[in-house]
């Protein structure tokens, strides 16, 4: 992603918080330095800023990855923006220069505050979102209707007092992320969208990933992929455990691997009751099965993975199928919007298996058919 006998381009500034958020940077760049091949490309003068978060799991994952980020070229800059009181106001101001002067900024999480708060004082004219996962969905969506930016998992259209104060930062932000004359704004996305008009989509294909790592070696048997819609208030755990059992009778599977937000407590009874093995991966699961050994087939409930995963896999032998969550599953918390909006994460997958319902825990094998 750099080179040292050409040009560098002007300063480009990326926030991130989350793991996934760094791996789509890293691919945006490199897809960015393919579209202006021969001698007289520029490289992506990068300079990526971490937002640390709380989450021990988290932040390791955030390591490992400016790890690979340092490999490439890039230069990475880590805040302790969450480690007390003064730290956001120290962060910002820390920042105010860079901001200032970088020609690009590139977020990967329009919802944050931190970083609706870190658009309100940048004067770059083009502004690139990564994805966060499947917010990114949402996040066109609302964009395109004029609407408030707002987390899909969030209950109704109550607005607390701290949403309130910071109702303003929010509108600016927004703004920022619309374009017009003297604005560009482009969307780095493996999600399928429909961008408002103005907006340049590029589609995220994971070549990075693919030419870094892999291709993967393959273990005979299945793999299950764990969400964090029990922690986000969307599913019940009880019902959750139920499917989980279900799908790794149906599949045989014995390996879990955990979404980096899952609880400890609900990890505990997923090895214990189900009796599967749980993994903790160190990196994105795009990587990690990128660079194997991972299962011949993986299940997932809908979620970010069933729209990466068989990009990331292309050209290997893995199957990605993907289960509906059942109505009946919702809390009495869930959002309005959480039922459609979930489906309409798994009816856009391309190149998945759709099962359709969690088989019971009585049930014989379910075979899986491409749709």
């Amino acid at each position: 992603m750099s080179g040292s006998g050409a040009k560098k381009s002007a300063t480009t500034l990326a926030f991130v918080e989350s793991p996934v958020q760094l791996l789509n940077v890293l691919e945006w760049a490199y897809t960015d330095a393919l579209r202006a091949p021969g001698p007289e490309s520029k490289p992506v003068d990068l300079t990526v800023v971490v937002l640390s978060p709380h989450d021990p799991m988290t932040r390791g994952q955030l390591r490992r990855m400016a790890e690979l980020a340092r490999d490439e070229g890039v230069t990475v800059r880590w805040e302790n923006a969450r480690g007390g009181a003064g730290a956001p106001l120290k962060t910002v101001g820390g920042l105010r220069g860079p901001l200032r002067r970088a020609a690009r900024v590139v977020i990967g999480d329009p919802f944050s505050r931190y970083v609706q708060l870190l658009l309100t004082l940048t004067r770059a004219k083009d502004l690139v979102v990564v994805d966060d996962g499947t917010a990114t969905m949402e996040f066109i969506s609302q964009l395109a209707n004029g609407e408030r930016l707002v987390r899909w998992h969030r209950r109704g259209n109550s607005r607390g007092v701290v949403d309130m104060a910071f109702a303003p930062v929010s509108a600016t932000a927004r703004r920022r992320l619309t374009p017009g004359q003297k604005r560009r704004v482009e969307v780095f996305s493996s999600m399928p969208v429909e961008p408002p008009p103005g907006v340049t989509v590029t589609a995220n294909d994971f070549s990075w990933t693919r030419a870094r790592f892999g291709p993967p070696r393959l273990t005979r048997g299945t793999d299950l992929v764990g969400t964090s819609l029990v922690e986000t208030g969307v599913v019940d755990l009880e019902r959750y455990l139920e499917a989980v059992a279900g799908l790794a009778e149906a599949h045989g599977a014995t390996r879990y691997f955990a979404h980096r937000r899952e609880s400890a407590e609900k990890l505990s009874r997923v090895s214990h009751e189900v009796g599967l093995e749980i993994v903790r991966p160190d990196l994105p699961l795009e990587l990690i099965a990128r660079r194997g050994p991972i299962g011949h087939t993986i299940v997932s409930f809908p979620s970010t993975v069933v729209h990466t995963l068989p990009l990331a896999l292309a050209g290997t032998e893995v199957k990605v199928a993907v289960y509906d969550v059942d109505p009946a599953w919702l809390t009495s918390d869930a959002s309005p919007r959480a039922q459609g909006f979930l489906s309409g994460v798994t009816d856009t997958a391309r190149d998945v298996q759709r099962p359709g319902t969690v088989p019971s825990t009585t049930a014989p094998d379910t075979p899986l058919a491409m749709s």
